[in-house]
């Protein structure tokens, strides 16, 4: 029997959703729809993009779809390892003991776009950009969109036996789930907002490739930049959302002298061009989810960050929504494509492991950076080295865990709940302060 698949949302997860249920059998119909423009067709510059660090959750997901794996690798460069520059110039360095893969958003969604339609022909896959999804109605399984065309809007009401909401943290999907009973939805703000920057390699040649770059000023701020393959360095600016100085920023010049001030080694690398560029660059704030459950009746489901939003403090966002890929296929193979059996089962098992990925994104890493780099530091240094040496008596640390493992969010966070803790009380006691 067929089975009518509409997928709302064609980022990372959405897409790599599409592969995941039209490898399985003949019986899937998949349509995705996507509110922006195809990022086939724009500019680089036009595109909503930011550095993606995929970890081992992430690849285990795309090394179960033939040929998947390389095609992504064909356009990342491996990351072995953290770097922390240091007010001093002197830096710290976290080596990764399993290689991470360094590529931006855009590039990843192209790529699992080009494999997607190179192997399915439109009888079983149908994708639409430009539309917005605009509501649900639960009752008639009915998707209605708003197709925009030039100046044009036209109304599409769409049919579905499985709708999938993976239309990110902003939902439309799960803002119908509101008028559900029993429908529980946390959602805030992250403290912090970002601006993306972009950077020509040829001026980053004293930034080591293979590296994540952070440089962390006294107030908070925090700078990340990765180099990418198509030669340039890709990062974000987080920032305080309330004490909001890059929102005053008027000018080019003022960009500049808020990188010399606050991050210089940054401000040697940036060209004019770039600080008029980030002038006028949106600021994006971010929104953490956490909600139960992450289905409705027989045919609707949440992924991603519709269902569990968070931080990108420990880049976990595309990694998680990846392993929820992975996961539902597997409950499928499970519940032999029962889909209202698997997707009542992914809000009882996957759930769990949801709402600990949000607490771990707030709380692994402390605002304080005294914190931080004290106590922070040593602890995963001594974690490491015990480990290291002690593999029966000793666990690895808890980055370690996250980014190296594919240990369920629940159990790493149940055993490092004391830091957690500790890190939680430090964060607001740090927050008040800077009021």
């Amino acid at each position: 029997m067929l089975k009518r698949v509409v997928i709302i949302g064609a980022g990372p997860s959405g897409v790599l959703l599409a592969h995941y249920l039209l490898r399985r059998d003949a019986d899937y119909y998949v349509e995705v729809y996507e509110r922006r423009s195809d990022p086939r067709t724009l500019p680089f510059s036009q595109s909503r993009t930011f550095p993606i660090a995929l970890n081992e959750r992430g690849i285990k997901a795309l090394s179960k779809l033939d040929g998947m794996l390389a095609d992504v690798k064909a356009v990342s460069l491996e990351g072995i390892g953290s770097l922390i520059h240091l007010e001093n110039g002197k830096t710290l360095l976290f080596p990764r003991r399993k290689p991470l893969l360094f590529l931006n958003r855009t590039q990843l969604v192209i790529t699992l776009l080009k494999t997607l339609t190179a192997q399915y022909s439109s009888d079983r896959l149908n994708i639409h950009f430009d539309h917005q999804c605009k509501g649900v109605d639960f009752e008639t399984k009915t998707v209605s969109l708003e197709k925009t065309a030039g100046n044009c809007t036209v109304e599409v009401n769409v049919d579905y036996d499985l709708l999938i909401g993976a239309d990110g943290a902003r939902s439309r999907v799960r803002e119908q789930f509101l008028s559900t009973n029993d429908f529980e939805l946390e959602q805030r703000y992250t403290p912090s907002a970002y601006k993306s920057i972009f950077l020509p390699s040829e001026s980053g040649t004293s930034l080591k490739s293979g590296y994540i770059h952070n440089w962390r000023a006294s107030n908070g701020m925090l700078a990340v930049l990765v180099h990418d393959i198509n030669g340039l360095l890709v990062g974000v600016v987080n920032f305080p959302r309330k004490d909001n100085t890059i929102a005053n920023l008027s000018t080019k010049e003022e960009v500049l002298q808020f990188f010399c001030y606050y991050f210089p080694e940054i401000a040697q690398l940036l060209p004019e061009s770039e600080a008029e560029a980030f002038l006028n660059r949106p600021i994006s704030n971010v929104l953490r989810i956490r909600c139960n459950p992450y289905h409705h009746g027989e045919s609707v489901l949440l992924i991603g960050d519709a269902a569990h939003a968070t931080s990108h403090s420990l880049g976990q966002g595309c990694n998680a929504s990846f392993e929820d890929v992975a996961f539902f296929d597997e409950l499928l193979d499970e519940y032999s494509d029962n889909i209202a059996e698997a997707i009542a089962q992914f809000t009882l098992r996957r759930k769990p492991d949801a709402h600990a990925l949000v607490e771990l994104s707030d709380y692994t890493f402390p605002l304080s950076n005294k914190l931080l780099f004290f106590e922070s530091f040593i602890r995963k240094r001594t974690a490491e080295f015990l480990h290291q040496r002690f593999p029966k008596y000793f666990s690895p640390s808890l980055l370690q865990l996250l980014v190296e493992t594919t240990i369920p969010y629940s159990k790493i966070l149940n055993s490092h709940k004391g830091w957690i803790s500790k890190v939680k009380q430090a964060n607001e006691k740090f927050l008040q302060t800077q009021k």
